[in-house]
């Protein structure tokens, strides 16, 4: 799986996004500017100490992205959209691209992706859900369709074993 970020502004959102992917095996992906460095205390606070680990990819813009990935099926999350993300078929390499905190991914990219815009329902009595909580929601979708492919899906306790 991938995970874009288009623009993101918020350090923390990056840094608990960045350790999401790590815990799944995800690649992500940024595209600039981005509103903050990648050095910055805030990203080490929010994930960075899960950030050695990470497969991340950086690009100067949109056209970039697209050169680079060229034969990418990416599903644009986006409270713009017809389709619920529960709805969509997702494949093991697909892309579920996000867009920054205050204005989303902007029309002129959405207008080509319209099969695969999809949203996250909500009532209406706010614009968006958090970028970090939302990334988690459809990717944590997109693998269980993928069966959670070389996942830990069982735990254990640390001192006591579970009943048979």
């Amino acid at each position: 799986m991938n995970i874009v970020l288009y623009q993101p502004e918020i350090p923390a959102n990056t840094g608990n996004i960045g350790r999401t992917c790590v815990a799944t095996g995800t690649t992500l992906h940024l595209i600039e500017p981005l509103g903050f460095r990648l050095t910055g205390k805030e990203l080490k606070r929010a994930g960075m100490d899960y950030w050695e680990h990470l497969d991340v990819r950086r690009y100067m813009n949109f056209e970039e992205f697209l050169d680079k990935n060229p034969n990418a099926k990416i599903w644009m999350g986006t409270t713009k959209a017809k389709q619920v993300y529960s709805d969509a078929k997702f494949g093991p390499d697909d892309y579920l691209m996000f867009g920054k905190e205050s204005a989303g991914i902007p029309e002129e990219i959405l207008v080509d992706y319209e099969e695969t815009c999809i949203r996250i329902p909500m009532l209406d009595r706010i614009r968006s859900l958090n970028l970090s909580n939302s990334v988690s929601i459809v990717l944590y979708e997109a693998l269980r369709q993928n069966g959670f492919t070389n996942m830990q899906t069982q735990g254990e306790l640390h001192r006591l074993q579970w009943k048979e």
